[in-house]
């Protein structure tokens, strides 16, 4: 065993019988490469990442592979999931000195941290042109040894550029009000412009779910009136729920579709797709109405807490694609394996259903169909909906035939499962999880998400009482994120806005003046993305909206909907600097920044702070809330008063002074709504506050 068998990642244990002598990242390696003049050879990944077991088994496995990297490097291994950050940096070099990037992740650098070499995924032996580690170290280790002036200065380059400050960089005051209207006009002819009509989702293969870009469309058809944006995001999806990127038994959704139809995914399934795709859903039902996407909102979270809730009720990271030594194995059937798993009659009703044929529909790289599906759904016929009635129609036969395969499946050897948690991806599924029960009106949402913010800040709060990243092994450990910060404060604000308990608020405020402390750029604005430290010399900050929102994204939203909760003015002014950091980049591509638009549209508005006020059980109160609860409001924040508890009452009243004059007036509940800067007359009624709100 290598020095990683004494870490808690679950990745780095899966290397921990390597015979590369492996270190964690850590001055221990660093110091030993000094020692020995040696640079370091750094490998990053994740656990249930397919290629990273790939090169695994193919090389650093392989005592000679190993025997050619001892030799030459000093190497360390790091999970990119546990150090973000690393990952960040190190990946920004590897796309400056190749175009492109991924996981695996190969960086070769000095001892003091200056890369010269970068690519991903490399084979032990050259293959179709790419080069093996059998060749590729014997040269590096050459050209350390006899041109290490020339390394040197190659290193020096690559920081340089890194180093070097965006051409364009905004945070002036003024910068904001180049932001307006018509970006969300072009990030949405952008998105119109590579729609897939007929398949659903943007551009072609492979496709991933994006789950931002749906609701900005959303918000774009609310805002505009748009049907065709309305039209995108319920086809794409239609499409993603019928596709096989959708796992039909267990539930949940695996990473991405290698095809241009959501047929052929990548296996593994990550939590934070699970948590992004059940707030996508669950808000498309708020602003449809179709049963269909709260159903599957309902089902990919009756898959979390199955099979990704720790007995304490925090979530897991991911489930791995491979398992058996192949990737989808646990997940493909052939016609007899239904056959076996349900009788002649009912295999054929399972394989009409899930489109499963004889000659199969799944296939290795390189290689034709043999004989194994994935299990998918038709899509609908040329009206492009599957309505409620039809839905509904198919659904017992259906439900019977999956439990059945659902059960003879879980007698297979499942796929790895990383057990680790993480603060940002459990902020995401808090407030995913506090979103459906919001607009299910369902309790027991709201419960699993509430024992689970609580879970989370206890076990992640360091003993100076900042947030952690990373729990595991019974260790919580690493400086929080952006991303950290950011998603778990949008977390807790959904669950204050679900159900009304002000300890949520106010941790949410706490979480965000803890960001802005250790976070904020001062000279330009925006959050950098880690901390100040020994580990990385350049502090980024990240305002793509890739698989997951930009972390300084989702804060603008948080800033402008907490200042609008509690009047603060300090924190609107901060979200207008947010906006300026980074008004130049947005303008320049709209539609690389949709989970930051949502956060404009909010501050563009129209948008509307309701403070409803009376008795928590009365029938008149219960009315009111239900009345936004029913409606879809995105730019709506609200506050509840009860006036029969009034250490409740007057909590709100602390983060909130602005309601401490407000009350039910003659005991009677009332909302009031208050829109740019203007506070309108008190609805009593759902349908006078649905009147003020239209």
């Amino acid at each position: 065993m290598n020095r990683l068998a004494r870490e808690k990642s679950p990745y780095l244990l899966q290397h921990a019988d390597n015979p590369v002598d492996w270190h964690p990242w850590g001055e221990e390696a660093f110091e030993r490469a000094r020692r020995e003049h040696k640079p370091v050879f750094l490998s990053v990944g994740y656990s249930t990442c397919h290629w990273c077991h790939v090169m695994e088994r193919e090389s650093f496995a392989d005592p000679e592979v190993a025997g050619l990297l001892n030799e030459a490097f000093v190497c360390v291994k790091v999970d990119r999931e546990e150090r973000p950050d690393l990952d960040g940096h190190f990946m920004a070099v590897c796309q400056m000195l190749t175009g492109a990037g991924g996981w695996p992740l190969t960086v070769v650098m000095t001892p003091d941290k200056r890369p010269f070499f970068a690519g991903t995924y490399f084979p032990k032996t050259r293959r179709w042109g790419r080069v093996g580690l059998m060749e590729l170290v014997p040269r590096l280790k050459e050209a350390w040894e006899t041109k290490r002036e020339e390394v040197l200065r190659a290193a020096g380059a690559v920081m340089s550029n890194l180093e070097r400050p965006p051409a364009s960089t905004g945070g002036e005051d003024d910068d904001r009000e180049k932001l307006s209207a018509d970006v969300l006009d072009r990030a949405f002819r952008e998105l119109e412009a590579d729609f897939d009509e007929a398949r659903g989702g943007f551009g072609n293969a492979p496709k991933f779910p994006i789950p931002h870009n749906i609701g900005f469309l959303l918000r774009y058809a609310k805002r505009t009136g748009s049907g065709a944006a309305l039209a995108m995001a319920e086809g794409t999806l239609e499409a993603m729920r019928l596709g096989g990127i959708y796992d039909h038994l267990g539930f949940g959704f695996h990473r991405y579709s290698t095809d241009a139809g959501w047929l052929l995914p990548h296996f593994e399934k990550m939590l934070y797709d699970q948590a992004l795709l059940v707030e996508a859903y669950a808000e498309a039902y708020a602003a449809t109405g179709k049963t269909p996407f709260l159903r599957t909102a309902e089902e990919v979270a009756e898959y979390v807490s199955r099979d990704m809730t720790s007995p304490e009720g925090l979530f897991y990271t991911a489930e791995d694609a491979d398992s058996e030594g192949q990737e989808g194995r646990f997940y493909v059937w052939t016609l007899d394996d239904i056959r076996d798993a349900l009788g002649d009659r009912d295999a054929a009703l399972a394989a009409g259903m899930f489109s499963a044929r004889a000659e199969g529909n799944f296939a290795e790289p390189g290689h034709g169909p043999d004989g194994r599906n994935i299990l998918h759904q038709a899509r609908p016929d040329a009206a492009g909906r599957e309505g409620t009635k039809s839905f509904a129609d198919r659904g017992k036969k259906l439900d019977r035939v999956r439990q059945m395969l659902f059960a003879a499946r879980e007698k297979r050897v499942r796929p790895f499962k990383d057990t680790k948690i993480l603060t940002d991806w459990n902020g995401l599924m808090i407030g995913a999880l506090a979103g459906l029960g919001r607009v299910t009106g369902q309790d027991g949402y709201r419960r699993v998400a509430e024992r689970a913010a609580d879970k989370l800040l206890e076990r992640m709060s360091g003993p100076d009482g900042r947030l952690l990243h990373m729990y595991a092994d019974g260790e919580a450990r690493v400086p929080a994120f952006i991303d950290d910060y950011a998603f778990l404060v949008k977390g807790l604000i959904d669950l204050y806005a679900t159900g009304f308990d002000p300890r949520w608020l106010e941790r949410a405020l706490e979480l965000a003046g803890q960001a802005i402390e250790r976070l904020w750029d001062e000279r330009d604005g925006g959050f950098f993305f880690a901390p100040a430290g020994p580990d990385i010399s350049v502090r980024r900050k990240e305002i793509y909206d890739g698989a997951v929102p930009a972390g300084n994204s989702v804060m603008l939203g948080n800033l402008l909907r907490l200042a609008r909760m509690t009047g603060r003015a300090d924190l609107e002014s901060l979200a207008g600097r947010q906006a300026s950091a980074f008004a130049a980049e947005v303008e320049a591509h709209p539609r690389a920044h949709t989970e930051f638009l949502r956060g404009l549209d909010f501050a563009l508005g129209p948008a509307h702070e309701i403070v409803i006020v009376g008795r928590r059980e009365a029938p008149e109160t219960r009315e009111l809330l239900e009345a936004v609860r029913n409606s879809y409001w995105p730019n709506a924040v609200i506050l509840f008063k009860p006036i029969d508890d009034p250490t409740t009452a007057r909590a709100v009243e602390r983060l909130a002074p602005f309601t401490k004059d407000m009350d039910a007036g003659g005991g009677v509940a009332a909302a009031r709504v208050c829109s740019a800067g203007a506070c309108l007359r008190p609805a009593r009624s759902a349908n006078e506050l649905r009147a003020i709100l239209e």
